[in-house]
C-alpha cells in the first residue's frame, strides 16, 4: 500500500534541530526514513492507531526556511521499499532563534532604568563594562563622565536561584494528533540578576541626598511587577523579589573632587529558559489530568 502523509506538528522550528515532531498519515511501515529538506530525522517511534500511523522524530539542523517532510518506508533490513515514499511539500519551517522578541531579562531592565528615573533621578543610565582603576569604588571612572549628579546602573551579573526555582520536571497539555497529550520538561533555569548601582555627585550634601533617596527606592520597591506578556493584557502579571545586595560603599576622595557612593541591587527568581522537552508527549487520560505549571518569578 502506497503510504500518504497528513500534517506534521508543530510545523516550525529551531535551525538547530532536535525538536520533537509528529508526523500523521497513513500506511506507513514500522520503519521509516523521515527527511526535512533532505536532512535525516531521527526517528524515534511509530505506530498505527485505527488505520492512522503516526511518527515522532527529533528534526535534523538544517539552514533556515520552509523544506518538503519526507517519509520512505523501509523493510527489515532497513532498505528503502520502492514505490513506498510520501512527501509533505513545504510542510516544515527551520527558524532562528526568535530574538526580536523582547526577553523577559530585557524588560527587567528596561523597567528598572524606568523607575530609577521617575522615583531617584532623571540622570540615570546603563553601563555593560566598567573601567576599573585603583580607585576604592569601581565604575567611578564611568560616573565621572556623565552629568552630576547621576545615577550609573552596570550589569547584569546572573547566578544561579535554586530556592526558587522549579527544581522539577514541567507538565502542561499540548495538542496532540488524536487529542490532549502531556508534555515533560526540564525545570528552567532560574537565575538572581544583580546590578551594581553607582551613584555621583561633586557636592557632598547633594550625594547624601542622593543616597538616601536610593535606600528609599530599594525599601519602598520590594517587588518589581511586569505583564506576563506583552503581547496580551489579559495574561496576567509577573513579579520578581528586588532588594540592596551587600554593603553601601562611598568614596568622597575621588578625581576631579567627584564624590562617589556604589551598592548592589538584585532581582531574584528570573527564569531565562522555558525548559526543554524531556520526552514525547503521551496521551492524556480520559476525564483529563492535573498537571503542574512553572511560572517565571511570582504571580500575581
Amino acid at each position: 500500500m502506497v503510504p500518504t502523509l497528513r500534517e506534521i506538528t508543530p510545523a516550525a522550528g529551531p535551525a538547530s534541530g532536535g525538536d520533537v515532531v509528529t508526523i500523521v498519515g497513513t500506511a506507513l511501515a514500522p520503519r521509516v526514513l523521515i527527511t526535512l529538506g533532505g536532512a535525516a530525522a531521527t526517528a524515534l517511534s511509530v505506530r498505527d492507531e485505527g488505520g492512522v500511523s503516526i511518527v515522532h522524530a527529533h528534526t535534523p539542523p538544517h539552514a533556515e526556511g520552509a523544506v518538503d517532510v519526507t517519509v520512505t518506508n523501509l523493510d527489515a533490513a532497513g532498505a528503502p521499499i520502492a514505490g513506498e515514499t510520501a512527501t509533505l511539500p513545504g510542510a516544515y519551517r527551520f527558524q532562528r532563534a526568535r530574538i526580536v522578541r523582547e526577553a523577559d531579562l530585557t524588560r527587567i531592565v528596561r523597567a528598572l532604568l524606568r523607575e530609577l528615573k521617575r522615583q531617584v533621578l532623571e540622570n540615570v543610565s546603563l553601563s555593560v563594562a566598567t573601567d576599573f582603576d585603583d580607585t576604592p569604588l569601581d565604575g567611578l571612572d564611568v560616573t565621572a563622565i556623565a552629568t552630576l549628579p547621576s545615577l550609573v546602573l552596570t550589569g547584569p551579573r546572573v547566578r544561579e536561584n535554586r530556592f526558587y526555582s522549579t527544581n522539577e520536571a514541567v507538565e502542561e497539555v499540548v495538542a496532540g494528533p488524536t487529542g490532549p497529550e502531556i508534555q515533560r520538561r526540564r525545570p528552567p533555569l532560574t537565575v538572581d540578576v544583580a546590578f551594581a548601582i553607582t551613584g555621583a555627585s561633586d557636592r557632598a550634601v547633594e550625594l547624601i541626598n542622593l543616597m538616601a533617596a536610593t535606600a528609599t527606592f530599594l525599601n519602598r520597591n520590594r517587588w518589581l511587577v511586569l505583564g506576563r506578556d506583552p503581547l496580551d493584557a489579559g495574561a496576567g502579571t509577573v513579579r520578581w523579589e528586588m532588594d540592596a545586595d551587600g554593603e553601601l560603599r562611598t568614596d568622597l576622595d575621588g578625581k576631579g573632587d567627584v564624590r562617589a557612593f556604589g551598592w548592589g541591587l538584585v532581582i531574584r527568581g528570573v527564569d531565562v529558559d522555558e525548559g526543554l522537552p524531556l520526552d514525547l508527549a503521551r496521551a492524556v487520560a480520559d476525564g483529563g489530568a492535573e498537571v503542574g505549571v512553572g511560572v517565571m518569578g511570582a504571580a500575581s
